[in-house]
């Protein structure tokens, strides 16, 4: 069986773990890419390297920062970051806002490393943004008619628990009821002891799968990393291909994102945004833990902001998607997760309403399609506001002093408040 890209031999099996108990979400939850969940787009083009052509055969500049006009929205994007990476302690700031796919503003403050200034071409990890990927994915076979949302997994994942009750919809929706390794007693533990070991599919399944569901699959919303794991393997199998292929055929090649792309190893290709953390008690360069444990193999993956602006409106606008998979994508009729939202369609705007709510593998947050990685003193934010056609893109890290958390997620709140102040961006979790 081929996990991840990965030659294995191997299967994904429900392994017996006793010595790792589901317990309340641990210290590093808040470190994993979607863990504050668990407790619940000047003009110009969308840029990336020089010479990268576009899905549209154009070609785009490189990812630099844009001159700040002394008018217009820009001075005060600038002036809410700065203002901020001061507050919060963070030791950079890397942001691009565009509006209709225009450039509004791309900068970075601060620095990388000690005398090394940030810059927007840096790369960072985005964590969870390839789980959106993962579940756009999956809705380009079911418009292709590959696949329906409501097949059984046990179709492909013949080994898996309660596989014949758990859908590629619950998978992608976190409804399958499967615990989540992450929260599991003595995993925060070992990632952090050792942070640069390497976590295979199969142990990480195993932690879950080994523990009774947490309710029957389909009757509640819960995230579990496990999801995601198995979505990917799913989705090897299904296509018979490599999970960082068919992201590259299906996501980033369609889309131009020339700089999001898959490792399996901990690289990350320069220029390096490094990050660092005191999660282990002492201040310490952390780019290059392991982040094989935190989705599935063939998916974690590096980015730079540029990327991440272009990702936020292609998969908030649903662009490689039927109208039909777009709504499944915003609303699978996920449970326990506030009301469902559907789609105005008139504007393409999210209704005025408060419900915040997982959609298929990533958050809806009133008019908001958003992602929000965060992974050991890197924290990133995502997010669309489809009737503004409006796109912001924030990555930080810590600096020493900083108190952690989605401090990502906090500027695109406030620079959304400045730029479109009748639809702010929710807390979540």
């Amino acid at each position: 069986m081929r996990v991840g890209g990965h030659q294995a031999g191997v299967r994904i099996l429900p392994t017996d773990t006793a010595d790792m108990t589901a317990t309340r979400p641990t210290p590093l939850l808040r470190l994993a890419a979607v863990t504050a969940v668990t407790a619940l787009l000047v003009l110009g083009s969308p840029v990336t390297t020089t010479g990268a052509a576009a899905s549209d055969g154009s070609h785009r500049r490189p990812c630099v920062s844009s001159p700040v006009p002394d008018g217009g929205p820009a001075p005060d994007v600038l002036r809410i970051a700065e203002q901020a990476k001061a507050e919060l302690g963070l030791k950079s700031v890397i942001l691009r806002v565009t509006d209709h796919g225009h450039e509004v503003v791309t900068a970075a403050l601060g620095e990388s490393m000690t005398s090394v200034p940030a810059d927007p071409a840096m790369h960072f990890r985005n964590g969870n943004i390839a789980i959106s990927y993962l579940a756009t994915a999956l809705l380009r076979l079911v418009d292709e008619g590959t696949v329906g949302l409501d097949d059984p997994v046990a179709r492909w994942l013949p080994d898996l628990r309660h596989g014949d009750r758990i859908t590629l919809r619950m998978l992608a929706d976190s409804t399958s009821g499967l615990v989540d390794y992450v929260t599991a007693s003595g995993f925060s533990e070992a990632v952090l002891a050792d942070p640069f070991r390497h976590w295979t599919a199969e142990e990480l399944v195993a932690i879950s799968t080994g523990k009774d569901q947490w309710y029957d699959p389909g009757t509640n919303w819960s995230y579990s990393h496990a999801n995601f794991v198995l979505l990917g393997t799913a989705l090897e199998k299904i296509t018979g291909t490599p999970l960082d292929v068919l992201l590259q055929q299906k996501i980033m090649g369609p889309l131009g994102l020339t700089e999001t792309r898959n490792s399996f190893t901990p690289d990350i290709p320069a220029p390096v945004l490094h990050a660092f953390t005191a999660d282990r008690g002492t201040y310490e360069e952390s780019s290059f833990w392991n982040p094989s444990w935190t989705t599935a193999p063939g998916a974690v993956q590096t980015t730079d902001i540029c990327d991440l602006a272009r990702s936020a409106a292609a998969i908030g606008s649903g662009e490689l998607l039927s109208p039909n998979s777009y709504r499944e994508l915003l609303n699978p009729g996920t449970v326990g997760l506030g009301h469902p939202t559907e789609k105005c369609p008139e504007t393409v705007c999210l209704p005025q309403t408060e419900a915040t709510h997982y959609g298929m593998g990533l958050l809806v947050l009133n008019d908001w399609v958003s992602q929000h990685p965060l992974f050991f003193g890197y924290s990133a934010s995502q997010n669309y506001l489809p009737c503004d056609h409006l796109a912001i893109a924030v990555s930080t890290t810590d600096g020493p002093h900083a108190p952690g958390g989605h401090s990502a997620h906090t500027i695109a709140q406030r620079i959304a408040a400045a730029l479109a102040p009748g639809h702010p961006i929710p807390d979540f979790g």
